[in-house]
């Protein structure tokens, strides 16, 4: 057992009520390791408020759901009225539902602008690894969180979006229609889905969730945070041991986080109590109408934070199969004759990529649409591995490494456009293009991002008084 601390008789109330708690719980030693005594680099841009956003979201929609539910029936029958009851007749109901609705897309915002950051400053290099694939796993479980919730209002695109996206299960060979089948809870989407989905949305993956930011704040801590130059500021001590080119996080960093918790909450506020429904974007008009089994809409979209991924499984037609048959041969082909592989190793290579050819053309193209939208995430695990390139941050990379990250992020925002509007020849042809481009950013980076003449990276971060 610890030794209790003594503090002064005569010290004020406060100081006596804090070491009443410093002797039973660490609460300022927590405070000085995370907060005034952890030391960020003071060269962090207006990139790096992401995060703390991403967090302030995250509360937001835990505190906002807890008040729909107690309104909220989980019950096909009464689902969407309970929903109408919220908006009418309970008390500032309305703007509880549309900060909630709001903040799922907000979450999506900030989470995107957050990864992408990480992406041009090589925020998933060595040491932090685990703080990127923590991040990543953030990610899917809160694409699975927000399929979940999209269900809950049972207006018509909530109903008929469920069997499009639980029938992609049905496409994995032997064990897909079963899986597909204890997904729902019945041969249709009905009450037990509405049942199943509820508990997850509001139980079972907010603690997944809830685990994985903790995970995340505490790999980022221990390793310490990246920068723009991607300069490790440990590397430069003081004779006390404290980074010469770091600052303490509380105050500098806490208030850069306020203020932009304070632009943020603007923003956010004005689209609540302006445009929550974003034009259609946000909230769609279709699911302002009670699901009706016997009645389709004529176009069925998810929402638009999912539409890149639903884009990359639309494009995997049997044409697309093809081409992607003879992605596979030239890859396989290169290995082969580039890579200083042992003649064993060869054969295994080409042995493997017949066999995968064999699959490729042997099951429905349903499936490696599947397979594809969800590689499209998977592979963001692989990121760190995939990087080969002599620096971290895009500061110090070839010029066509800036352009080659932005044709990516128009690349993706075309695809997310794509997902929205209903097929055609065009749209089918341009996403297939970008499927591809998709996938060879990430599939390539171990030749593309060798290429070029680097810029020296300084021995300590660049910084300019503001």
């Amino acid at each position: 057992m610890a030794e209790l601390k003594e503090i002064s008789p005569d010290a004020p109330v406060g100081a006596k009520l804090m070491n009443w708690v410093d002797n039973r719980f660490p609460a300022t030693q927590l405070f000085k390791e995370h907060m005034s005594e952890y030391y960020a680099p003071k060269n962090l841009n207006i990139w790096y408020v992401f995060g703390a956003l991403s967090l302030l979201v995250l509360v937001i929609q835990i505190v906002t759901g807890i008040f729909l539910t107690m309104n909220y029936k989980p019950d096909a029958a009464q689902a969407f009225a309970s929903v109408e009851y919220i908006m009418r007749d309970v008390p500032y109901g309305w703007l509880i539902r549309y900060m909630h609705s709001t903040g799922a897309s907000a979450f999506f915002v900030v989470v995107y602008l957050h990864m992408f950051r990480g992406l041009i400053y090589g925020s998933y290099r060595k040491p932090r690894e685990l703080v990127w694939i923590f991040g990543c796993a953030i990610f899917l479980c809160l694409m699975a969180e927000a399929f979940m919730g999209y269900l809950l209002p049972w207006g018509q695109m909530s109903y008929w979006c469920a069997p499009v996206i639980v029938n992609l299960f049905a496409a994995i060979p032997f064990i897909g229609p079963d899986l597909a089948l204890l997904i729902r809870g019945d041969y249709v989407v009905g009450d037990a889905t509405l049942n199943r989905f509820f508990a997850f949305h509001v139980i079972a993956v907010p603690l997944v969730l809830l685990g994985l930011v903790v995970a995340h704040i505490i790999a980022l801590h221990e390793v310490g945070s990246n920068n723009p130059d991607g300069v490790d500021i440990k590397a430069k001590k003081d004779a006390s041991g404290k980074p010469l080119d770091g600052i303490p996080f509380h105050p500098y960093y806490s208030v850069h986080d306020i203020f932009a918790v304070g632009v943020f909450l603007l923003v956010f506020s004005a689209i609540v109590f302006l445009a929550p429904e974003a034009g259609g974007y946000f909230l769609e008009y279709n699911n302002f109408i009670p699901a009706d089994p016997l009645k389709t809409p004529a176009h069925i979209a998810p929402v638009w934070y999912f539409t890149p991924y639903y884009s990359m499984l639309r494009a995997i037609t049997s044409e697309m199969m093809y081409v992607l048959v003879l992605c596979v041969l030239g890859a396989a082909a290169l290995t082969v004759l580039k890579g200083k592989l042992a003649g064993f190793f060869k054969a295994a290579v080409l042995g493997s990529a017949v066999a995968l050819i064999a699959l490729m053309l042997s099951i429905d193209a349903k499936f490696w649409g599947v397979v594809v939208m969800g590689g499209a995430v998977i592979i963001l695990f692989f990121l760190p591995w995939l990087d080969n390139s002599e620096v971290k941050s895009i500061r110090y990379r070839p010029d066509w490494h800036k352009y080659l990250y932005a044709v990516f992020v128009i690349n993706f925002v075309v695809l997310g456009y794509l997902g929205i509007k209903p097929p055609s020849p065009i749209n089918e042809r341009i996403s297939q293009i970008g499927t591809l481009f998709y996938f060879g950013f990430f599939l390539l980076m171990p030749w593309w991002s060798r290429i070029g003449t680097f810029k020296p990276v300084p021995e300590r971060v660049t910084f300019t008084a503001h």
